[in-house]
């Protein structure tokens, strides 16, 4: 026994054994990264780097904000499912990209539950919009052209799959008529092309139509929103669609639960904090665009079954 003291007090005194707990690795201990995986400009973009700068106040910590845009999200949404599941890498996106792409995309390289979920920050609505001397006002206006002139309209999307093109798909099913789809990076593309003329109308996110000069044919919504109280939804339009699309913040699958926590905590600080608030009221969102992780997570899980069942009508499964 005595021997075994001295060893243990020749190694202490070498330095090379402590009798002091180990110290926990602080977090974060680095830049941490959000990305983004839409072009710059979009409602998205607008959206992730005002919660960036909140949720920067509340962990202490530098955060960049990176757009890494392609393939309707897939490109962005991927580098993320691959990152290192340590907190230092965030997916700031809408459902679409982790909903519909595994389903469409059969590169996509990831699924749902490739992502531990966080927070729900955000709950876009869609709009049908025109350029302000169009003579398409109303929904009732987009159909009688449709029939009057079958095939002939086109409209600009944020990519084949996204959450306003299928809201298009639908709508014209309800109508029994035909548009043509035209595919763009984002609702920034989208809405140059509408004002520029060069499409009859776009399908965007109502966040991205906002604080553009355009008309608001209608909204895709089961009531009217109260930011715009005088633009009508579909349903009350004779036209009874009226899908919409959830977002938020998720980090890879396997981030310690620690970290996990740490980054909800100051996720819901910022998505609750006046400046993101005033924020989302100025873009249209709804009241209810927050929702924490568990909820955030099983809206997912019920979206992703909804998805399947649509774009399985549609035959664009992968």
């Amino acid at each position: 026994m005595r021997r075994s003291r001295e060893r243990v007090a020749l190694l202490l005194a070498a330095g090379l054994v402590s009798l002091q707990p180990a110290q926990a690795q602080v977090f974060p201990d680095r830049v941490i990264e959000m990305v983004n995986p839409y072009p710059p400009g979009g409602a998205t973009d607008v959206m992730g780097r005002a919660l960036m700068d909140a949720m920067a106040a509340q962990l202490n910590s530098r955060l960049i904000f990176l757009n890494r845009a392609g393939a309707n999200g897939a490109i962005g949404t991927s580098a993320v499912a691959r990152a290192a599941p340590d907190g230092h890498t965030l997916l700031f996106t809408a459902a679409v990209s982790m909903v519909v792409n595994p389903l469409t995309q059969a590169q996509a390289g990831y699924t749902l539950k490739s992502f531990d979920h966080l927070c729900q920050t955000f709950k876009n609505e869609m709009a049908i919009i025109s350029r302000r001397d169009s003579p398409l006002r109303t929904a009732g206006d987009l159909v009688k052209a449709a029939r009057e002139k079958p095939g002939a309209l086109s409209y600009g999307i944020l990519g084949i799959g996204s959450i306003p093109h299928l809201a298009t798909v639908e709508l014209a099913q309800a109508a029994d008529v035909k548009f043509n789809a035209v595919p763009f990076k984002g609702d920034a593309d989208v809405m140059q092309q509408v004002l520029g003329g060069h499409v009859d109308f776009g399908a965007v996110v109502l966040a991205s139509a906002a604080r553009a000069e355009v008309n608001i044919l209608g909204i895709f919504s089961q009531q009217r929103n109260p930011s715009i109280p005088d633009v009508p939804t579909l349903r009350e339009q004779g036209f009874d669609v009226a899908p919409f699309s959830i977002g938020g913040l998720s980090v890879p699958v396997g981030t310690p639960p620690d970290i996990r926590h740490k980054l909800e905590d100051a996720c819901k600080a910022a998505a609750q904090s006046e400046s993101y608030g005033k924020l989302m009221k100025s873009i249209h969102q709804p009241l209810d665009y927050y929702a924490d992780g568990g909820h955030y997570t099983r809206a997912l899980e019920q979206d992703l079954e909804d998805k399947r069942r649509l774009l399985g009508q549609l035959g664009m499964l992968k």
